[in-house]
């Protein structure tokens, strides 16, 4: 493999953060630098994680405890910015019985229509063909749970953790609503 220059290889690092928009290992991106050297790649990671701290203040490059690496935007960030997004790849309404999948699983297609109503089977095919959830029969019902994927791109590595982290930001909502 021919040596690539030190600011090209960091250059890879960044751009695979970047275009990625998921978690990437370590050797996704010792892969994406050009070298063969995942020490090298820790190194350099650990570099830009420094330095977006003292160069950007909204986004940021973070190590999982997973060990993977993703570059994002600051949470609190989030609700600032949302109005100047692209259109999201899944909708509001989706993402709501997304998160009550999350929550709940294993739920079954009769809780998920009492809670989300009728318009859940539609949200139920998008997110089937997104690979997000799986269902497994059970009798005449379906039973939902998250899958892989679904932990993979929003960086999640502990459903427990999710679960509280929900809870907290419903209970926040709520508290937002009652304030009005």
């Amino acid at each position: 493999m021919t040596k690539l220059p030190q600011d090209e290889v960091i250059a890879r690092i960044e751009a695979a953060l970047y275009a990625a928009g998921r978690p990437l290992t370590i050797e996704e991106l010792t892969k994406a630098s050009g070298t063969d050297s995942k020490d090298k790649t820790k190194k350099i990671l650990n570099e830009l994680i420094n330095k977006t701290k003292v160069v950007f203040k909204a986004i940021e490059i973070i190590k999982l405890d997973d060990g993977r690496y993703v570059f994002q935007l600051k949470p609190n960030y989030s609700p600032i910015v949302k109005k100047f997004a692209s259109k999201p790849q899944i909708s509001n309404s989706v993402l709501k019985t997304l998160s009550y999948i999350a929550y709940e699983q294993p739920v079954t297609s009769k809780r998920l229509v009492e809670i989300r109503g009728s318009k859940v089977y539609s949200h139920l095919k998008e997110l089937e063909q997104s690979d997000f959830i799986i269902f497994k029969n059970a009798g005449r019902l379906k039973v939902y749970n998250t899958t892989k994927k679904f932990q993979n791109y929003f960086g999640i590595t502990d459903l427990k953790s999710l679960k509280t982290s929900l809870l907290l930001n419903e209970q926040k909502n709520i508290k937002l609503d009652i304030d009005k």
